[in-house]
């Protein structure tokens, strides 16, 4: 596993699963930086992440160095990779009247899950859910469900797991999971839930694959119930370099998956069929033991009347698909025909973003399957909540098995259906 090729890949619109929709990912391989199986983590090398658990660290040296090593079973280049800056910016609530919670009415994509009379069964108490992202804003009030002690800085810099100028997407995709009713602003599905930040993104956008195995990996080791994953690259080739980077990404979930931790997993805003795209797969959305996660949308909504004319169950025209790629859909937002802005998703953004832009309030609209991706996450939360014992693999049944495709639109979009978590906690 030599191959020291530079390589380009154009992957899945905005911060790798769904930052916005429409903007560009590069990748490229590294060549100070290597992801290496072995039986032993390397004793003759720098160690930059060690997996316990798994037969894969990530170490810094150089490619000879590396091919030598007597601990080294198999190496590729670590892939970092980085995000174009968007040309679209995140839009702010339209001026309303007092809502509850106080901004609840704004959440079509709350209400067409029912979270009102789910959480007065459950609000996840009990459970823990790791976001693995560009950092949480720590000081943001809907985060005070966030566990410090356990949260993490897995990418290349000496920060901790939020620094001001990374957080922004990954504040809106915890808030969407887990963001505490408080009485201060939005809700999450999860509000109870222990929140734990593990940061893969560093402050000039990039994410190592290393970092992402790492992470995977430390989530599992610290008792996560569920850990939402809105990034990925797509599309990447099954051959070479890309079949090693496969093989470690299948290792690596699978021990996550035994050890009790869901992965749930954006699927991508390239409006790909993931079924019949040949040679290429999207990673680590068809990883193994992956949750992959469609996006769904509102046409008109309302949030004065609580109307729109599809209540939140509608394809999103960016959304990847596939039958057998994708398990369920969930909402993520988009501006369909006879939409508006309101059909996206609306929840936390960190406050130094919020005064930067000059909205009123530290929330916004975004749109991409990384919004649709910790829908399910919280999901997941409060099935295991509800059911200590379950594993991972009986949480992702009850969600499944409650889960139900929409009439009149494709099952290819949905996998085993649209999301509905009153039906998943019934049993």
């Amino acid at each position: 596993m030599s191959d020291t090729r530079r390589e380009f890949l154009r992957l899945s619109g905005g911060a790798l699963g769904g930052l916005f929709v429409g903007s560009s990912v590069t990748a490229a391989e590294r060549t100070d930086r290597f992801v290496v199986t072995g039986e032993q983590v390397p004793g003759d090398l720098e160690v930059v992440h060690e997996m316990p658990g798994v037969s894969v660290s990530v170490v810094r040296g150089t490619e000879s160095a590396v091919s030598a090593s007597k601990d080294v079973k198999q190496y590729a280049p670590d892939v970092e990779i980085s995000i174009d800056e968007p040309t679209a910016e995140p839009t702010a609530a339209p001026a309303a009247a007092e809502l509850e919670e106080p901004l609840a009415a704004l959440q079509w994509d709350k209400q067409v899950q029912n979270l009102g009379a789910v959480h007065e069964r459950t609000r996840g108490e009990g459970s823990r859910t790791a976001i693995l992202d560009t950092g949480i804003d720590e000081n943001h009030p809907d985060f005070g469900n966030l566990n410090e002690d356990l949260s993490r800085n897995f990418a290349a810099d000496d920060g901790d797991h939020s620094p001001p100028g990374t957080r922004y997407h990954g504040t809106h995709v915890g808030g969407i999971a887990a963001a505490t009713d408080d009485g201060v602003g939005v809700v999450g599905t999860a509000p109870a839930t222990d929140l734990v930040d593990l940061r893969v993104f560093g402050p000039s956008g990039g994410a190592s694959f290393g970092a992402i195995l790492a992470a995977v990996t430390y989530a599992a080791n610290v008792g996560c119930d569920v850990a939402n994953l809105s990034l990925g690259a797509y599309p990447f080739p099954r051959k070479g370099n890309g079949k090693f980077y496969g093989g470690v990404l299948n290792e690596t979930m699978t021990y996550a998956n035994a050890q009790g931790t869901l992965l749930v997993i954006a699927a991508g805003n390239d409006g790909a069929d993931l079924q019949h795209d040949g040679k290429v797969m999207s990673i680590p959305a068809e990883g193994a033991q992956g949750l992959a996660v469609s996006a769904t949308t509102s046409v008109d909504f309302d949030p004065f009347t609580g109307t729109a004319d599809n209540p939140g169950t509608q394809p999103a025209s960016y959304t990847n698909y596939g039958t057998n790629a994708v398990t369920l859909g969930a909402p993520g937002g988009g501006t369909p025909p006879g939409g508006g802005v309101s059909d996206l998703v609306y929840n936390a953004i960190p406050l130094a973003t919020a005064e930067a832009f000059g909205f009123p309030q530290p929330y916004a609209y975004l749109a991409g399957t990384s919004m649709a991706a910790p829908q399910v996450a919280g999901a997941a939360a409060l099935v295991a909540a509800e059911n200590p014992d379950y594993d991972a693999n009986q949480v992702e049944a009850a969600l499944k098995q409650a889960a139900s495709v929409p009439s009149d639109f494709d099952k290819a979009y949905y996998g085993a259906g649209f999301l509905d978590v009153e039906a998943a906690l019934d049993g």
